[in-house]
């Protein structure tokens, strides 16, 4: 009893941040429990610019359970992934929903936390429909295109095409005389002939087909069923879709009118087929044929551009007035490189698309930066934000490879010269720990070289997605709840070691931060908690420990 008591005292000491309390509490066991929170063994003399941060869901921030108390109790800062983004935010028709964003940016400000900013731009995660749209060929005025018409009056002779002919002596042919003085095609019970043919088509055009048509001789209407360039013209949709039946009242010519034609995607060749008349034979007079073009032409390159720098503005206008300055550190793009692809120089090229809107394919790749830092920028000041307080950084992925952190050295140098003023790299790792000396003896070596890199670049530099997976011998990955305490430590140690190295090769003053992926468990190990199966208490593991040891310099 009396240790529950003493125990209950200092997790409501620990989980106080300035008049906040975070609640509820994660578990405190041995051998961890006296461990204090993790951001306060930094030495902020010595360090002054290291932060750290958490990675979270905006959901699980706004709930303020487990994940929140842990970020809010233990980090600097918490960020939130993609999911402050365009492509969550922003509807196809442009409606911005910062309601989630909202409330996380109004709690964060009540108890004094900060947010690092999801990345501003970016190839993936963005608005894509609603650029889409904005971006989609313009509405023009067109006069319709007269295709071809067949007079049928005037022929002696029918030598169009015959899917299938009449019976006997009644076949498909010209009828002399049919009406007293002009001919007419008649088209036999269940033959299929194609009453006019041999004109071009226009993929993106509808087309209008008239003509005239008449039966003889019966009491009732007769019916028939039309194919404009191998398309059955239907009614209804989905599984209720049925061929529609064009009604032929007798003794009369009935003008038939098939509108808004479309033809099947593989046809190559204009024609319009009737058949399905079973009780009359039917006779056309003339058919005419036109269609209106494609009232849409792409928009030029100015107008591109014009109306992507609109979409920037605008997002970055919603973003910031949200913000109201309180996000003060943002990714200004993520992940611009494509390590695939080479300049003439030898560096890696940006990332291109010709079936998506990227940024930098309308702003130009040397623009890209400088135009959302201008447009983020304008909009910071403007509610109520310090230009002077603003951050941008530039996030990567597969920084080992030293011909990217390179590469993306040569393209900051470019948007920096063209006035991006970038701050500093947010290099999201993908770190492994393994079994198997020589493949371990490689990370190690490979984070080193990368770190020493970073360096060389003389920006802040930021760790991100900061979870090390463990690795057996063969290669697989241990579960977290296949993980022995052996494994554990192996593990922790590591991450120890990596967040020395970091405070030892980047220098003080360029040390942005470390930021953790997942603060608990996952299928893999990589949690400074595990999650009790039973209770779903969050229990400190040897990677808390870990963490706090590295901090404080042991």
């Amino acid at each position: 009893m009396l240790a529950v008591g003493a125990l209950a005292v200092s997790c409501a000491d620990y989980n106080v941040t300035d008049d906040f309390t975070a609640q509820p509490d994660p578990t405190f066991v041995e051998p961890y429990k006296d461990y204090g929170p993790v951001k306060s063994y930094i030495d902020r003399t010595k360090y002054p610019n290291l932060s750290l941060g958490a990675t979270l869901r905006v959901t699980d921030f706004n709930k303020q359970d487990l994940a929140h108390s842990a970020a809010i109790t233990n980090f600097d800062d918490v960020a939130f992934g993609n999911t402050l983004m365009s492509g969550a935010i922003v509807s196809e028709k442009g409606v911005m929903n910062f309601l989630d964003m909202s409330d996380l940016l109004d709690h964060v400000e009540e108890i004094g936390a900060n947010v690092f900013g999801s990345p501003i731009a970016a190839n993936a995660n963005q608005a894509d429909a609603w650029l889409n749209n904005l971006t989609a060929p313009i509405e023009i005025a067109v006069d319709p295109i007269e295709d071809k018409f067949v007079d049928y009056t005037t022929m002696e002779e029918f030598t169009g095409t015959i899917k299938r002919n009449g019976q006997g002596s009644n076949k498909v042919g010209i009828v002399k005389n049919y009406d007293g003085s002009d001919n007419a095609l008649k088209v036999p019970k269940r033959a299929r002939v194609y009453i006019v043919e041999g004109f071009d088509l226009e993929p993106k055009g509808l087309y209008t087909i008239t003509f005239y048509a008449k039966v003889d001789n019966i009491t009732t209407d007769e019916t028939i069923i039309c194919n404009f360039a191998g398309k059955t013209i239907q009614e209804g949709s989905g599984d209720k879709a049925s061929d529609k039946k064009f009604p032929i009242k007798p003794d009369k010519w009935n003008k038939i009118t098939l509108e808004d034609l479309s033809p099947a995607e593989d046809a190559t060749e204009g024609f319009l087929m009737i058949e399905g008349n079973l009780n009359a034979d039917v006779y056309i007079k003339t058919v005419s044929v036109v269609h209106n073009p494609d009232n849409h032409r792409p928009q030029t390159p100015q107008e591109l551009n014009d109306t992507v720098h609109y979409a920037l503005n605008t997002w970055c206008d919603g973003l910031m007035k949200i913000n109201a300055g309180r996000i003060k550190s943002f990714d200004l793009i993520d992940e611009p490189i494509d390590s695939k692809s080479q300049l003439e120089n030898g560096m890696y090229d940006l990332k291109h698309s010709t079936e998506k809107i990227f940024w930098q394919d309308v702003v130009g790749s040397e623009n890209y930066a400088p135009a959302v830092a201008r447009a983020a920028r304008a909009a910071y000041a403007k509610y109520e934000g310090n230009p002077a307080d603003l951050r941008f950084f530039i996030s990567e992925s597969g920084l080992d490879d030293p011909k990217k952190v390179e590469s993306l050295k040569y393209w900051i140098g470019i948007w920096d010269a063209n006035g991006a003023a970038i701050d500093g790299i947010n290099a999201k790792l993908n770190l492994f720990y393994s079994e198997d000396n020589a493949v371990q003896a490689a990370n190690v070596a490979s984070l080193n070289q990368m770190l020493d890199n970073l360096a060389a670049t003389g920006k802040l530099i930021r760790l991100s997605n900061f979870d090390i997976k463990y690795q057996d011998g063969e290669g697989t990955n241990v579960t977290a709840k296949e993980i022995s305490a052996e494994q554990r430590q192996k593990l922790a140690d590591y991450y120890g070691y990596v967040i020395k190295s970091y405070m030892n090769k980047i220098p003080h003053e360029k040390q942005a931060g470390i930021c953790k992926g997942n603060l608990s468990d996952t299928t893999d190990p990589v949690g400074l908690w595990s999650v009790d199966p039973d209770s779903r208490d969050w229990v400190r593991t040897a990677t808390y420990k870990a963490f706090c040891d590295a901090l404080s310099g042991k």
